[in-house]
């Protein structure tokens, strides 16, 4: 009798509330099984892409937190996924580095499983990123453009280029300058030869050369760096020659003066008034100089024609020179004024180029807008595959 009364009451306590020594505890969460960890293929070695066979309490999770282990082995969290989902690619790692993961699986009040740990991994580079195979094909697209309008020129097929006012006004600002009995001056900009557009300038000195030669007028080039003075005289002698006039070229005609900026300015702005030349080019690098040298220009009543790919210095030069080439104009010197087969296919293959990049832009901009406004899920995609994969 005694023992059934102890088991009654025994029965009692456990199904009351209020002894919390006697409440039956709840079964652990379930962690993921089989998490394994292998380098990702065809990258740069920063990836390691994890797998794992879902928890059996899925249906009842947040998802599955991923962590990796630090140098002093304490795991932090690296990313987490929603339920169902059994893969993880991790990134920002260092090739050759050994790494440890483990999947914790979390309930909807915040409770954790026991870490599920996959082997240690060393991701490693492969011979070719895979992530890049978009830039290889854009790649190949404009350096194929580039070669098939060069390989198109060189048959002979014309290659249209627009008139830059600039370029085709040389020869009336040099045969101004022959008639006026005045010299032509050529500033190659205040930058060394290796920046390009200084190599842009000393292109178009060649050709302004040339004409003075034709036009036995007299040009000075004044310089700024001891590099583009022995260029800019290769250039002139050169265009000399090219004229027909060897014996009419003078290595003083293309000079050094300081590397000091305002230095540099002052001689020219000295030479400018004292010489008072007909024509002024000023096509090069440009910094403050570039309204000193447009205005005294402007004062002396010269045609001036300048060019430069600063863009802070061009209102200046629009606002006091009779022309100026903007931006890719600058650059496209070269091939307007020479007329050479590679240098018209180059620009030509170039041109296409930009199409592609417009292209690219104006696809990304109406999908990005489409999937502002509907929500598609497709243009979704297709804005991130954009960003993500045509643009890293």
């Amino acid at each position: 009798m005694r023992r059934l009364a102890l088991l009654a009451l025994c029965t009692i306590l456990c199904g009351t509330s209020w002894v919390p020594g006697l409440l039956a505890q709840a079964p652990p969460l379930a962690p993921p099984v089989g998490v394994t960890a292998v380098d990702h293929p065809w990258d740069d070695g920063t990836r390691v892409d994890l797998t794992w066979t879902l928890s059996s309490a899925d249906a009842t999770l947040t998802g599955y937190l991923v962590e990796r282990a630090d140098a002093a082995g304490a795991f932090t969290a690296v990313g987490q996924v929603a339920r169902g989902t059994t893969t993880f690619s991790a990134g920002d790692l260092r090739p050759g580095t050994s790494y440890r993961f483990q999947v914790v699986a979390l309930a909807a009040d915040g409770t954790r499983s026991a870490p599920a740990s996959a082997p240690a991994i060393a991701p490693a580079m492969n011979w070719f990123d895979g992530g890049r195979f978009w830039f290889l094909i854009v790649l190949l697209a404009l350096c194929g453009s580039v070669l098939a309008f060069i390989a198109l020129a060189r048959r002979g097929m014309p290659m249209k280029v627009r008139q830059i006012a600039g370029l085709a006004s040389v020869d009336d600002a040099v045969g101004r300058a022959t008639e006026m009995g005045r010299p032509v001056l050529f500033v190659p900009g205040i930058l060394d030869m290796n920046d390009i557009q200084t190599i842009a300038a000393v292109t178009i000195l060649e050709r302004v050369a040339k004409t003075v030669a034709e036009y036995d007028a007299k040009i000075e080039v004044p310089t700024s760096k001891s590099l583009v003075m022995v260029a800019g005289r290769e250039a002139v002698q050169s265009a000399y020659a090219a004229a027909g006039r060897p014996e009419s070229f003078s290595a003083d005609d293309v000079y050094y003066v300081t590397d000091e900026q305002f230095g540099y300015v002052a001689f020219l702005q000295g030479l400018m008034a004292r010489e008072r030349p007909a024509a002024c080019f000023y096509l090069g690098g440009f910094f403050a100089e570039a309204l000193i040298l447009a205005e005294t220009g402007n004062g002396i009543g010269s045609i001036q024609i300048a060019g430069t790919a600063q863009p802070q210095q061009l209102p200046f030069f629009v606002a006091a020179c009779d022309y100026t080439l903007i931006g890719e104009e600058f650059f496209a010197a070269s091939a307007y004024l020479s007329g050479e087969p590679d240098q018209l296919g180059t620009l030509k293959g170039q041109d296409v180029g930009k199409l592609i990049v417009a292209a690219g832009i104006l696809i990304g901009v109406l999908a990005a807008t489409v999937a502002a406004v509907t929500g598609s899920p497709a243009f979704d995609r297709l804005v991130h595959f954009l960003t993500d994969t045509m643009l890293t």
